[in-house]
């Protein structure tokens, strides 16, 4: 494993193609996951505050197919849905090989799974901090964005970190399909031409970027809970 033409293999890599295949790794990463979010967010708060007991009741017909959507799209396995999605990729971005055509499934598998993480955010809230605003005269709205969110934030936070984490595992598994970043070259170079050198340093680096994810995701909760302070 470390011969001399692993290690020139791996050395040239490091010096011609891991700071673009970085870059494209963050770029899969927090696109998807803000779309995700912007995506998501609403549909949770949805699905709290429409229910028949919410601060905004809907249709039981429309919350029930916002529920079967979210929950048909998180059974299917990403690298499924990858495939099935791809073709839609390309009509959107153009391309159904790269960065640019992976954020679309990433996007697509991500969002439910950020929907259902919102919907436990704002479950885990006081009730009686909603009633008290509702006998205040606050409009649900008003509630949403005075109450719902800022009670929730540690929450919301946490549940950020974890989703920016999932969608991390997401985009490096896309390598196998035509994605790029470091999961495309520890799977092209390490594991297709058996360069295990590469492929075990590429899987380092990826453990390492999630310990970096984790540790300033837990500083921002910290300093966000007002419980702690």
């Amino acid at each position: 494993m470390f011969s001399e033409a692993n290690v020139t293999l791996l050395t040239n890599i490091i010096q011609n193609d891991l700071l673009d295949a970085i870059g494209e790794t963050l770029v899969m990463t927090f696109l998807p996951t803000l779309f995700a979010f912007i995506i998501g967010m609403p549909l949770g708060i949805i699905l709290v505050t429409g229910e028949e007991r919410g601060i905004r009741p809907l249709p039981k017909l429309l919350m029930r197919i916002i529920n079967v959507i979210i929950n048909l799209l998180r059974s299917v396995p990403f690298l499924i849905l990858l495939v099935v999605v791809l073709p839609l990729s390309r009509l959107i971005v153009g391309t159904s090989v790269g960065t640019k055509a992976i954020i679309v499934p990433l996007t697509i598998a991500a969002f439910p799974f950020v929907a259902r993480l919102v919907e436990t955010s704002i479950r885990e809230i006081d009730h009686g901090v909603i009633e008290a605003a509702q006998a205040m005269g606050a409009s649900p709205m008003q509630i949403v964005w005075k109450v719902l969110i800022p009670e929730a934030k540690p929450s919301l936070l946490s549940n950020l970190v974890t989703a920016l984490i999932t969608i991390f595992g997401y985009g490096a598994m896309s390598g196998i399909l035509g994605g790029g970043g470091i999961g495309a070259l520890a799977i092209n170079y390490g594991y297709y031409r058996t360069k295990y050198l590469v492929m075990y340093f590429m899987v380092i680096l990826l453990i390492i970027l999630v310990q970096i994810f984790q540790s300033v995701g837990n500083v921002i909760i910290r300093r966000s809970d007002k419980r702690i302070r």
